[in-house]
Parts: C-alpha cells; sequence; structure tokens
C-alpha cells in the first residue's frame, strides 16, 4: 500500500493514477488503434502472409503506428518489465477473437534467443499466450520453437537486415497434423512469422495461423 502510493500506476496516455491492474484510463482507452477486422476476414496481416507462406486465417488486435498508444502499451510489455501488460492485452483480444467452432489445436508463440531470455528475464508473449490458452482451453507449447540466431529487435533493424531470417528458427520435436496459431507481439514485414511457418509447414502435415498483438502498417 506505501508503494502504490509512493508510486502510482499511471495512465500510459494521460498520466492519471489508475488502478494498478489497468494500463490506461477509460478515456485514453477509446484511443486505442483497435483492427476491427475478424479471425476469419481477408484482412491486411492475412494477404500479407500469403505472398510469404500458406496460412490458414490471421487476427491483428491493434495498431502499431509511430507515437500512437498501442507502441506505448507493446514497448511497456518488451522493455519495461511490464508482464502483466501480458494479461491485459490477452482479456482484450478475448472480447474481440472468436475462432467459432475452428479453435487451433495449439498456440505457439515466438520465442527468444537464450541470451536475449536472459538479459530481458521473460518472454513477453508467454503470459499473453497463457492467459488465451486457458480461456479458449487450447494447449500451448513454449518449446516447440528454438531460436538459432541472437539478433536485435526487429523495430531496431534497418528494413534490408529484417528480411534476413534463414535458419533463424528450428523445431525441437515432431509435430504432424496440427492447426497452428502463430502468436507473436507486433507485424512488421511478416519475415519472423514466415520462418516459423515454414519450419512448422515442413515438420508435416500442419496448417497455420497467426495472431499477432499489434501491427504495424
Amino acid at each position: 500500500m506505501i508503494f502504490d502510493i509512493l508510486f502510482p500506476n499511471r495512465c500510459l496516455g494521460c498520466h492519471g493514477i489508475i488502478s494498478a491492474d489497468l494500463l490506461v484510463c477509460e478515456l485514453c482507452f477509446s484511443r486505442i488503434d483497435f483492427v476491427h477486422s475478424g479471425y476469419f476476414d481477408n484482412n491486411f496481416i492475412k494477404e500479407r502472409c500469403k505472398l510469404l507462406f500458406p496460412v490458414e486465417n490471421t487476427f491483428a488486435l491493434m495498431q502499431f503506428e509511430k507515437e500512437n498508444l498501442s507502441r506505448k502499451i507493446i514497448h511497456e510489455l518488451k522493455y519495461k518489465s511490464r508482464e502483466k501488460a501480458g494479461e491485459i492485452l490477452a482479456e482484450w483480444t478475448m472480447e474481440r477473437l472468436d475462432f467459432k467452432d475452428r479453435k487451433p489445436d495449439l498456440l505457439v508463440s515466438v520465442p527468444l534467443h537464450p541470451k536475449k531470455l536472459k538479459e530481458r528475464g521473460y518472454n513477453q508473449l508467454h503470459t499473453f499466450t497463457e492467459k488465451l490458452s486457458e480461456f479458449y482451453g487450447i494447449p500451448f507449447d513454449h518449446d516447440l520453437i528454438k531460436r538459432n540466431q541472437y539478433s536485435k529487435a526487429q523495430a531496431l533493424k534497418d528494413k534490408q537486415n529484417r528480411l534476413k531470417s534463414e535458419n533463424v528458427f528450428s523445431i525441437t520435436k515432431s509435430i504432424t497434423q496440427k492447426n497452428i496459431l502463430l502468436i507473436d507481439d507486433v507485424f512488421t514485414t511478416g519475415n519472423t512469422i514466415a520462418s516459423i511457418a515454414w519450419e512448422i509447414l515442413k515438420a508435416g502435415n500442419n496448417t497455420v495461423n497467426v495472431l499477432v498483438m499489434a501491427m504495424d502498417v
């Protein structure tokens, strides 16, 4: 209680004091650029992914643009040790994502390299994925995909280097005939997702779907 008094939680938008379990106040929440296309729609990410690999369905929660609120939220999650943000983003996703009668068989999040995981202390996607797993009743596997190369964040790379991701990922176990949902924080070029997707597709008769917290267009 003393900590909360001395260091109150503040809205990422207006910096007003808010409850400890929130990211933004009610007014700033209305400013978040949520994506309004559904999981089965022919949305922007699906069209981009189709150019890179066979994809079934795609979903993005928010737009990720320069100086907008969603960018601040993602940065809090990734770089400010706000793992709680993953739970909140999952709750917002669950309010908007309907798999209908075609739920994926498995949730798989983009892994960090062990060195990056040690530096950050956590994978920003794990809490998000586990919350979705519990709500939808879909198992997750944090160990299916291995990142083989250490690299700086996508947001810090120039465009040319973003396109270089051959042999970055590998499959750690046998997996066949699964409908898999790949989960990432921000969709930029789609190169990271494509690298993982091809490993999954090559592993057996699997199908791939994509879910991202935000898309950078």
